[in-house]
């Protein structure tokens, strides 16, 4: 895509950063497309639509975000999506936060490494499954196509901070997947309807506890 695309131009606009950022995420995008052949981060059927399928998708959750979120942890952050994306714009907007990209293959971990590096970045890059790290206290525990709501809580609870939320892109079986949810655990939600997925929401979930 374009650096002169109207479509970077309102993510720029949306967002506030200068064009500095929006050319470390045009070298994020061409480092994904380089790794993307031996390690699959993204599907080959996506790698030439990234910016509306992944960095803009990742992107919004940005927004829902407490105001005094200081530590941002990503779990099964795979190809950085969205957690890279969330460094990418904390760099500028949010310098003081510390983010975590939790990553169990160490192959996609190599490439987290590598990328953050490249981009100037300083995420904490925790090589290990999410489940089997010490609790963590996060102001923000996000995911992006990683597993069933019913799990992801179970992932998130443990590394919650006091107040902390959790912010979950979910698809078309969102419904589904929160009536199921319920018969296991209790937290408050909101809910936002995705700006890049018509049938997909962004779920904001508070106060988890067993049900």
């Amino acid at each position: 895509m374009s650096s002169n695309s109207p479509v970077i131009d309102a993510f720029r606009a949306r967002y506030n950063v200068s064009r500095e950022t929006i050319d470390r995420f045009f070298e994020y995008e061409a480092l994904v497309k380089k790794w993307n052949p031996a390690i699959n981060l993204i599907s080959r059927s996506t790698i030439n639509h990234i910016w509306p399928r992944h960095i803009i998708d990742s992107a919004q959750i940005w927004d829902q975000q407490p105001k005094s979120a200081r530590f941002w942890l990503d779990i099964g952050t795979g190809g950085g999506f969205p957690g890279l994306v969330i460094a990418i714009l904390a760099k500028e907007l949010k310098p003081d936060m510390k983010i975590g990209l939790v990553e169990s293959d160490t192959r996609k971990a190599s490439f987290l490494l590598k990328t953050s590096v490249d981009l100037g970045l300083s995420p904490k890059i925790l090589i290990n499954r999410a489940e089997h790290l010490t609790p963590h206290s996060a102001d923000v525990v996000s995911a992006r196509a990683l597993a069933p709501l019913n799990k992801l809580l179970g992932l998130a609870e443990r590394h919650l901070g006091d107040n902390g939320i959790c912010l979950f892109s979910k698809g078309e079986n969102a419904e589904n997947e929160l009536t199921h949810a319920r018969k296991y655990w209790t937290f408050t939600l909101q809910k936002t309807p995705s700006r890049t997925d018509s049938g997909g929401v962004i779920l904001r979930i508070g106060e988890i506890g067993r049900a």
